[in-house]
């Protein structure tokens, strides 16, 4: 193969075999996702902001879960309901770096926050006494940024890895720009992208190890108290929920990308390739929404006062 000479653009071949019926009932649908969200995590975020009784470490560091969510999935969903009204669907090479950059960085801030919020519930349960000398707002904020920093500085390493290497095509299998698609056109060896790529991604599963090990104690701290029980299932049960709905939707499109079968149909593919721009960023902020009282409780009051508010005007 030849190296692709000025390659400005790559093209997206995921919807190549869709019809105009099913581009029709995908773009329904993906605005109606896209929009449920906006809305759910836009309307987490407002509620923690606006009331001061969340203005502690849990409810900020699930502000910025939120947050993140909106950030990731406005790289995707804006490009996809446009390719799905156009026939060429194409990308430029600097937006596909782009697309890569903020898909991948909000993935590795997606477990660095869950691993803070993890943290946070091992020293609320197991150190109740120690809680606010440990978790200060000094280091809540270094924690935060340290959560977008690093996932930002690996990102930024692995793309810049990537925009050297020479490509002999244009062509990526999915519906959006991925790191690994990039690296199949390479000319040369990816040997190196590769180590550093695994490298990256066992950082990121040890802050699953962490996690689960945090656990371990936090499972036997709660076994000592009805209290302890009683935070564990009101703050504990919905993380693990969320990891576990991130995990496996990142692995599955991890391990897929890499060794997936070339028999499964495109449709299947595609299913697989955005799982995880869809189901967490609707159900992490549903789940924290639903189980954690104060939250809801909170929400439901603000939004009350706002129609009551409305109706006397």
């Amino acid at each position: 193969l030849q190296p692709a000479t000025n390659l400005s653009v790559f093209s997206l071949s995921g919807l190549n075999d869709t019809t105009t019926k099913q581009r029709v009932t995908l773009f329904s649908f993906t605005l109606l996702c896209y929009i449920l969200i906006l809305l759910v995590n836009g309307a987490l975020i407002v509620t923690i902001i606006l009331e001061e009784k969340l203005h502690e470490p849990m409810y900020i560091f699930l502000c910025n879960l939120c947050i993140n969510s909106v950030y990731g999935t406005t790289a995707f969903y804006p490009k996809f309901l446009f390719d799905l009204l156009s026939y060429v669907h194409v990308i430029s090479y600097a937006g596909c770096l782009l697309q890569v950059f903020v898909i991948y960085s909000y993935a590795a801030t997606e477990f660095s926050i869950l691993a803070l919020m993890a943290y946070d519930r091992y020293v609320a349960i197991c150190r109740p006494l120690e809680y606010h000398a440990v978790m200060t707002k000094h280091r809540v904020v270094v924690f935060v940024c340290l959560s977008i920093l690093v996932p930002f500085l690996c990102q930024t390493i692995v793309m810049i890895m990537t925009s050297r290497l020479e490509l002999c095509g244009s062509q990526i299998e999915k519906l959006y720009c991925e790191n690994w698609s990039i690296l199949k056109l390479s000319c040369n060896s990816i040997t190196t992208n590769n180590i550093v790529g695994f490298i990256v991604i066992f950082f990121y599963l040890g802050h699953d190890l962490f996690i689960l090990c945090s656990y371990v104690y936090l499972i036997k701290s709660v076994l000592k108290s009805r209290e302890g029980r009683r935070k564990f299932m009101q703050t504990c049960v919905p993380h693990l929920l969320c990891l576990l709905n991130v995990s496996a939707a990142l692995l599955f499109d991890l391990m897929y990308a890499r060794y997936g079968s070339s028999s499964v149909s495109q449709s299947v593919k595609n299913f697989m390739a955005i799982q995880f721009l869809m189901f967490p960023p609707i159900l992490n902020p549903i789940i924290y929404g639903l189980k954690l009282t104060h939250v809801r409780k909170i929400f439901l009051r603000l939004f009350t006062d706002n129609k009551q508010v409305k109706g006397l005007g």
